[in-house]
């Protein structure tokens, strides 16, 4: 999706950005949970091994297309978040064993209050699973917020949004990011009106040299650690 000035977004992208904001909750959500450990070490357990159910789930549709995967969340996937939602009322996670101003008892509170978020990904498969993507690259903007909370006027305010996000496709692509910037800025400004070969993907395809192959190295590395480590919990099940 590319919004700027003279251009009008489409229905599709106006959903997906909807979509986007409404299913930012599912990692924040996993992580206040774990952070209740120390003092409902039962009921974390339990509660997680729900949630790494969803993933196995992920795990194994993901080079499904999108009518398949779809159908397997709404069968599969939708039968754990009952059963999670099942856990959420049961006597374990309710007072006086989880008091609702405990962590637990307010993160449990916090789930439930999200609910239609946290479902979201099983009405669309474009729906990712996980967040946690989209939050790396918001933690950028925590990181310098304070360095940054005079931008001097709201056009300032959004031309850093802008190269933010420019900057943010760069890395999701895998690019230079200085290469790509200097390229692309200095064709701009030279009144080069071919956007389309100006955009990520494209300049990837015509810049191999520029691609940092090691991250995507990592990237299959990490997936390999989690596949393993999800095979060994199937057959740890059994």
């Amino acid at each position: 999706m590319e919004v700027g000035q003279g251009k009008t977004p489409t229905n599709e992208s106006c959903v997906m950005v909807a979509l986007c904001i409404h299913d930012a909750f599912r990692a924040h959500a996993r992580r206040k949970i774990d952070e209740c450990r120390s003092a409902f070490p039962i009921q974390v357990a339990k509660l997680e091994s729900l949630i790494r159910m969803l993933y196995d789930i992920e795990d194994q549709i993901k080079a499904l297309d999108d009518a398949e995967r779809l159908s397997r969340r709404q069968t599969h996937s939708r039968h754990v978040l009952g059963l999670i939602d099942e856990y959420l009322q049961s006597e374990p996670m309710s007072s006086p064993k989880v008091l609702p101003k405990s962590n637990l008892g307010q993160t449990a509170a916090y789930v439930r209050r999200h609910w239609a978020s946290l479902n979201r990904f099983t009405a669309n498969a474009r729906v990712p699973n996980d967040d946690n993507d989209c939050e790396q690259l918001m933690k950028r903007v925590a990181t310098g917020r304070k360095n940054w909370l005079f931008k001097g006027s709201l056009s300032a305010g959004e031309r850093a949004a802008n190269l933010m996000t420019i900057i943010g496709t760069a890395i999701r692509n895998d690019l230079d990011v200085h290469a790509y910037l200097d390229d692309v800025l200095r064709r701009a400004l030279a009144g080069e009106t071919d956007r389309s070969s100006r955009r990520p993907p494209a300049w990837r395809d015509s810049h191999p040299e520029c691609i940092r192959d090691y991250r995507q190295d990592e990237r299959r590395q990490a997936a390999d650690r989690k596949r393993v480590r999800r095979a060994r919990r199937q057959r740890l099940k059994k």
